[in-house]
């Protein structure tokens, strides 16, 4: 089961008083403001809930923790986090095995500070914790291969089993083919006034139904789909399909895009907000503007939206969608997860050229420096935009 909680665990050393140390450890652990279940020296279930902490309440225990070591690396392979108040050498003993670890191979870190840093460090931790918790044994999909364009979009399959616990499961196209031509075509109510877009809506709509069969067979949290062949085979797009799944909390990706789609799961697991797969259309290095275009947007990120085509192909149901103007948060990750973007900015304004995907976006970036990765260093061309800033915790998942 998911311990979505806080367990602290105590290092104390035997040659302190304990009754010293108990009113000591009561005053620190009741100045933050956390929630969390005291374990003591019991050390059972450690690694099994969203944060485990390591309070170290005194010097000398280097020995101890260099004696638990085995144990606690058989049962979490997550970072060590060492809690220390600094009362009675605790902050020197930290010193010293957190330099053990490293000197060992080991990820780790000392919290420390005033009890407002503590509080925010953890409450940080906890939920990078939970949402590593909700990628546990999750189910991707990848229908049809990655689009032949993206020759730099490939993925480490063991190392995201390894990391993150997320199974990637290849799923032939012409399955989903076979169960869109068993899906009925069902009449829209939706009123739209062109023609073209109203006669595509009820296919637009059987692909979405069929694709949640492939969901449910599958047993998936999520997809990316090869969605240009849909073009030639059914004459429609996956748009409008991705765009609903979006929005019932399915992961929905364009092109077969294995490392979109595994951003798009994080940013889910972390915030439970969709994400929109975008890529720059044009950047201007001099305003420090970007333009992210696609055509599709969950609908649960926009204030309104409308029907379009396709752009590339004119065909099919695209989606324009116009999201709240307002701060938002960049990233993708490496599909060998050995890196990360992800920078805040802010939404300056939704547009609606006809020389792009429908749905465009004007970004600026809060940290201009950050602009030249786009231009030298990228991580393939889509990436995920979300509202909101979470740039900090989101580093802090693929970092840990």
């Amino acid at each position: 089961m998911k311990d979505m909680g806080i367990a602290i665990y105590a290092l104390t050393s035997e040659l302190h008083n304990e009754q010293a140390v108990s009113a000591s450890t009561k005053e620190f652990l009741g100045s933050l403001d956390i929630d969390f279940q005291f374990r003591g020296s019991d050390y059972s279930d450690y690694g099994s809930h969203a944060l485990d902490l390591i309070y170290v309440r005194t010097g000398g225990t280097e020995g101890i923790f260099q004696r638990l070591l085995p144990t606690l690396r058989e049962r979490s392979a997550r970072p060590f986090f060492l809690l220390t108040s600094g009362k009675s050498n605790s902050l020197a003993a930290s010193m010293e095995i957190l330099s053990f670890l490293r000197q060992h191979g080991f990820r780790g870190e000392i919290i420390h500070g005033s009890p407002a840093y503590v509080s925010r460090r953890i409450a940080l931790l906890r939920g990078v914790g939970e949402a590593r918790k909700r990628l546990e044994g999750c189910r991707l999909g990848i229908i049809g291969k990655p689009s032949d364009w993206l020759i730099s979009s490939t993925a480490d399959r063991e190392k995201i089993l390894d990391f993150l616990g997320v199974e990637l499961v290849d799923i032939p196209m012409q399955e989903l083919l076979d169960v869109i031509g068993q899906t009925p075509v069902e009449e829209v109510m939706e009123t739209v006034p062109a023609t073209q877009i109203r006669e595509a809506l009820p296919v637009a709509g059987q692909i979405y139904r069929a694709l949640k069969t492939v969901v449910e067979r599958h047993r998936l949290e999520g997809l990316t789909i090869r969605c240009f062949d849909l073009l030639t085979s059914v004459h429609n797009t996956g748009c409008l399909a991705l765009a609903r799944l979006n929005s019932e909390g399915i992961v929905a990706g364009c092109e077969g895009d294995v490392p979109a789609m595994l951003s798009m799961k994080i940013v889910q697991s972390l915030t439970g907000l969709p994400g929109f797969q975008a890529n720059p259309a044009s950047i201007d290095p001099e305003t420090g503007e970007i333009v992210f275009a696609h055509c599709t947007i969950p609908f649960a990120l926009v204030e309104r939206y409308e029907y379009d085509t396709h752009f590339e192909s004119g065909i099919g149901v695209g989606i324009r969608g116009y999201m709240k103007e307002g701060p938002v948060t960049v990233f993708k990750v490496a599909g060998d997860l050995s890196r990360c973007f992800a920078e805040e900015g802010r939404l300056l304004r939704n547009e609606a050229k006809p020389d792009l995907c429908r749905t465009q976006q004007v970004i600026r970036l809060n940290d201009p420096s950050r602009m030249s990765y786009f231009l030298t260093d990228p991580i393939g061309n889509h990436h995920i935009i979300l509202p909101g800033h979470y740039r900090e915790a989101l580093e802090e998942l693929v970092r840990s």
